[in-house]
């Protein structure tokens, strides 16, 4: 019996249309287009800014693109999962709401919370489900509505995040390509240096918790950008030389859009030029779980059918790791 590969078949990806540029962050707090440029490399970020519209809403239209993109039929939709850190509720799943806005009817869905590592762990979730032979047909998508998580009076982080989605398509297949092989790893002593202090069961909502600005994300920059910088160069190298690919084999990086210095200092430790690291945070800024489809939606048409891609990510938790594809398919510009 021949193996079965999980393999990507197609993307979609959505952001909102208002835009939200350095200019305007400058009069809400204490910085300029330069500082914000030089620290962060962040240009403009998509804000969802509609009344009662949450991160469902990007899954779907991202998702509801990715359909129309590889025509594929609602009904043979096995399973949907959704990585968010922003879910429209506690309960029920992003995932179950966007099962219903898509017309699913035959798969069920749930949601995967591992913050900005959370495409991550997807796209090795997906391939397992695929891989065990009884489902064919996945949609995996990453959404965050970072902008209702963010202090816009904190001049530290209200620069680094937008909002926004993007969604694969996930299909079994017995030809050499598809999500190859992963490492992937955690750490639960990250929990002082990146979190929101209340909201959850340890702090449940309050007239204090709001008054003290604890629904904020709350982030040390320094530790958090030594340990992503450390843990996404390590691990990305890690699992290049466990599958035998040298610098030269590796035709694009897919890094986690959190900061342009991040970036670079990933591609120096690698030893690998910056034009096979896949960027696009001056346009978006950190969407979270949405920036690695992100940087695939940006750039499909570069993508060739056989292209090693690593795709590695740092999330709070801490949360880490890279995931080896062998690209599916020759990209196209729609």
């Amino acid at each position: 019996m021949d193996k079965i590969n999980a393999v990507i078949t197609g993307v979609g990806g959505y952001v909102p249309d208002y835009i939200l540029t350095n200019d305007e962050i400058s009069k809400m707090v204490d910085t300029n287009d330069e500082w914000i440029m030089t620290r962060i490399g962040v240009k403009e970020r998509h804000i969802l800014n509609e009344e009662g519209l949450g991160s469902s809403y990007l899954a779907r239209k991202a998702a509801k693109q990715l359909m129309k993109k590889t025509g594929a039929n609602p009904d043979d939709i096995d399973l949907v999962v959704v990585a968010t850190t922003t879910p429209d509720y506690p309960f029920p799943s992003t995932a179950s709401i966007l099962c219903d806005k898509l017309g699913l009817k035959n798969a069920f869905a749930f949601d995967l919370q591992a913050a900005c590592c959370g495409f991550l762990y997807l796209m090795e979730t997906a391939a397992n489900f695929i891989r065990s032979g009884r489902y064919k047909k996945i949609i995996i998508v990453g959404a965050d509505k970072m902008s209702s998580i963010v202090d816009y009076t904190d001049r530290a982080t209200c620069p680094i995040f937008g909002d926004g989605a993007a969604a694969f398509m996930v299909e079994a297949t017995t030809e050499d390509v598809g999500i190859v092989n992963s490492i992937l790893r955690t750490d639960g002593k990250g929990l002082p240096f990146l979190h929101m202090k209340a909201g959850g069961s340890v702090c449940p909502s309050s007239y204090f918790s709001v008054d003290n600005k604890m629904h904020y994300l709350y982030q040390e920059g320094r530790t958090v950008f030594k340990y992503a910088v450390s843990h996404m160069a390590e691990v990305s190298e890690e699992l290049a030389e466990k599958n035998g690919l040298t610098k030269e084999d590796i035709n694009w990086v897919v890094p986690h859009q959190a900061n342009i210095r991040i970036i670079e200092a990933v591609a120096h430790r690698m030893d690998l030029p910056m034009e096979k690291m896949l960027v696009d945070i001056q346009r978006y800024g950190n969407t979270s779980a949405a920036t690695l489809p992100l940087c695939i939606w940006d750039n499909e048409e570069n993508l060739k059918k056989g292209d090693n891609i690593i795709f590695t990510a740092f999330g709070a938790g801490f949360t880490w790791g890279a995931v080896y594809v062998k690209w599916g398919y020759d990209g196209k510009k729609e």
